[in-house]
């Protein structure tokens, strides 16, 4: 009998989950300082690990990313006008570094 060569690189498609992991890109100084070393900052679902992020962004913008790093900012207490206190909402954020020769266009997948 002859044995089947079987082919093992699977094809990820972007599903409907996918799209609930990665909520935002990240707008600020540090995320340009990021993105001059070919890299791209996101807000995530908060349950979302690294290799849901590495999946989703390879699903949604056709780049295999090359690290992912993740950070949970707490939220801060914040006083207003001096009487009650709030707290803001906790953002986890990915840090997702990009192989040298991708380039990312944001404002194509939205």
């Amino acid at each position: 009998m002859a044995e089947k060569k079987v082919n093992t690189e699977k094809k990820i498609v972007a599903t409907a989950g996918t799209y609930g992991i990665l909520r935002r890109p990240i707008i600020s100084e540090k995320a340009a300082k990021v993105s001059e070393s070919n890299g791209i900052v996101f807000e995530v679902a908060a349950n979302a690990t690294k290799e849901d992020v590495a999946r989703a962004v390879q699903a949604i913008y056709n780049v295999k990313p090359t690290k992912v790093n993740i950070v949970v900012v707490k939220g801060k207490v914040k006083t207003f006008r001096g009487r009650s206190t709030g707290t803001q909402r906790t953002v986890k954020k990915a840090y997702v570094s990009l192989p040298a020769d991708a380039t990312l266009d944001l404002s194509a997948n939205v």
